[in-house]
């Protein structure tokens, strides 16, 4: 693990000893919500009396994956049992969090919408900056499909409730399309680059690293990506009963998550590396998904990235995809902002 300097130990210890899980609370409904008081952990109890802390993760969950690589959480909890779940998708992990499997997690934009209007019990934390880049709409090098209006009729592989459902969603508003235009073929990626690859489908979309493997392999055409269409954002969630009792165990979370994207930026070949190690794949995918991935250190979400996923979420019920509406903000968990501002100062999209 790389060394902190004078002023990083500083500010470690400013977020530990400044940030309680007393300033922890579920925002009253509103975007620009302030901080409301739970009753939760004394603020003296140490981070060691942290028993358990279950994390889901994708291939994609760059600095969760150098966290889990690099051991850090093990040894900022010493007291806890840390166990790591990986999973193909952000709904898969949603599931698992919402039912007590897990009480932290990653995924794309998507994801927490369905949760929410299936009732889930899970709240958002924290963000990443947007990564338009990072997700494509996909078709095989000799297709007839030119444009995002020639969709019209056609098979489609994704993921249901993935951040590539709602990048689709937006290509076919954005082709003058109506939904029921198009057949969207609900499939795992796995699955799904299976079918694309048999032309059992007509395109394919998809999210980094499966973008990158395929993308060298057979070099398919890009018909779109998320710029123009999506902002493609990072969220992690956890289960309301641990963000309630463990404020200042998500304050560290974060924190770490932070400094890991940092080792990302300025270890590029290091982290490469990790993250190849970690999950099989050829350091040359890693490497091209990991150029395509812009600075991602996690703050608590913005007035406008709240705003944004609203918008997610909107969108899906507008076309009867979820079943009811949902406010976004309802389960945006609040933190003393000027005291997370310690560990990372973005309140931004």
């Amino acid at each position: 693990m790389y060394k902190l300097t004078p002023f990083q130990l500083r500010r470690r210890f400013l977020a530990i000893a400044g940030t309680t899980a007393a300033w922890w609370g579920l925002g009253a409904g509103s975007a620009h919500a302030q901080p409301v008081p739970a009753k939760a952990e004394k603020a003296a109890e140490p981070l060691q009396q942290l028993q358990q802390l279950r994390i889901g993760y994708q291939k994609s969950a760059v600095n969760l994956v150098i966290l889990k690589q690099q051991a850090v959480l093990e040894k900022r909890f010493p007291g806890a049992k840390i166990t790591w779940a990986e999973f193909p998708a952000g709904p898969q992990l949603l599931e698992a969090l919402s039912v007590g499997s897990l009480e932290f997690g990653l995924t794309g934009d998507s994801p927490p919408v369905f949760a929410q209007a299936a009732g889930k019990d899970l709240v958002y934390v924290a963000a990443e900056p947007p990564k338009p880049d990072s997700s494509a709409i996909l078709v095989l090098g000799d297709s007839p499909i030119q444009t995002l209006a020639d969709l019209k009729g056609r098979k489609i592989a994704l993921q249901k409730g993935s951040s590539a459902h709602y990048l689709l969603v937006r290509a076919v508003e954005k082709a003058g399309l109506k939904w029921s235009d198009i057949q969207p073929i609900y499939l795992a990626p796995a699955d799904a680059r299976a079918a694309f690859e048999r032309k059992s489908v007509d395109a394919w979309v998809i999210w980094d690293p499966f973008y990158a493997a395929i993308e060298l392999d057979i070099k398919p055409r890009v018909l779109a990506t998320g710029r123009a269409l999506s902002s493609n954002n990072s969220f992690y969630l956890a289960s309301r009963s641990f963000a309630t009792q463990n404020g200042q165990a998500l304050a560290v979370l974060l924190e770490e998550l932070t400094r890991a994207d940092t080792f990302a930026q300025t270890h590029r070949k290091e982290a490469i590396k990790l993250i190849a190690d970690f999950s099989g794949l050829d350091a040359g995918i890693v490497s091209l998904f990991i150029q395509r991935r812009p600075a991602s250190p996690v703050g608590p979400l913005g007035a406008e990235t709240v705003a944004d996923q609203q918008r997610v979420a909107d969108a899906f019920f507008k076309l009867g995809l979820i079943p009811r509406p949902v406010r976004v903000a309802e389960i945006v968990w609040h933190a003393d902002s000027a005291r997370l501002a310690q560990l990372n100062p973005i309140n931004r999209k």
